[in-house]
């Protein structure tokens, strides 16, 4: 297995893709309600794509159900974090730790060993892309950074478990479609008791063209990654997919008017040159 430069541009199309759809929650005014509209989409978008794909082997669901229930945790601390913090700090704190988590529980897990250029290429990364979310403002907006790090915790323990499910499958776009069917019900069944039926079916019927945009960058995101995890090491994968963290930044640059300073400059820079040793490596 390795990372063929296919792989990688298959995954960095992925990461502006996953970039897309968190900056729309971002923009939103319900940022749980947004989330789940979404999500919920993305459930019905997958459902006609699961009798054109088939369902996964029998080995698949238990990592399925797994990933369904340690979803819903990932997507309580993203709206918690989006709520209390800025898209330029919040999410490289997310996806800037993630992958070092990954990497750490990868030999153990996987049974996947990264050579010293390629662990260069991880650290590269996820020190680029904190340095485009960290300042020495970050600690302003505490609870911003506890719902981010928990995060960064979540998404590691997920993008494990569905690495290895994708695996056990033999066919990542059953794996993923046959998660999405199920994942966006839970969460949204959720907000709909918190919120009411009265005030989300009007809001997700005014957000309908944006969230089927948003359900479609998501399960083309993530179904990129799964297929690129059965073709690469998992750790060099989810780092190669934090470089969304610089299509976020330029988005939260031009579209929600955040500034893009020197600091970030550097991250950008770091993050390219983790990007050509994990492929080289």
């Amino acid at each position: 297995m390795g990372l063929t430069w296919p792989v990688v541009a298959a995954v960095l199309f992925g990461a502006l893709l996953h970039a897309s759809w968190n900056a729309m929650v971002k923009s939103s005014s319900d940022k749980a309600l947004d989330t789940a509209v979404i999500h919920l989409t993305g459930s019905v978008v997958a459902l006609p794509m699961l009798f054109v794909v088939g369902l996964p082997n029998r080995e698949s669901w238990p990592f399925i159900l797994s990933s369904v229930v340690i979803h819903i945790g990932y997507y309580i601390a993203l709206t918690g974090a989006y709520k209390h913090g800025d898209l330029g700090l919040t999410y490289p704190l997310m996806r800037g730790t993630a992958p070092l988590l990954v990497a750490l529980s990868a030999s153990l897990t996987v049974g996947e060993t990264l050579s010293p250029l390629s662990w260069a290429g991880v650290l590269g990364v996820s020190c680029g892309v904190l340095a485009l979310g960290l300042s020495r403002h970050a600690m302003d907006s505490p609870r911003a950074v506890g719902f981010a790090l928990t995060n960064a915790v979540v998404i590691a323990v997920y993008t494990v478990v569905d690495a290895l499910g994708a695996r056990a499958s033999g066919n990542a776009l059953q794996y993923v479609v046959a998660l999405f069917v199920l994942d966006g019900w839970p969460f949204a069944l959720l907000v709909l008791h918190r919120r009411g039926f009265a005030r989300a079916w009007p809001y997700a019927r005014a957000r309908a063209p944006l969230a089927l945009v948003g359900a479609s960058a998501s399960l083309g995101s993530y179904g990129i990654a799964l297929w690129a995890m059965t073709r690469a090491p998992v750790a060099t994968v989810a780092a190669l997919r934090e470089t969304s963290v610089l299509f976020a930044a330029l988005i939260g640059t031009w579209l929600l008017k955040e500034t893009f300073t020197l600091r970030r400059a550097v991250g950008t820079a770091a993050i390219v040159a983790g990007v050509m040793a994990l492929r080289l490596g």
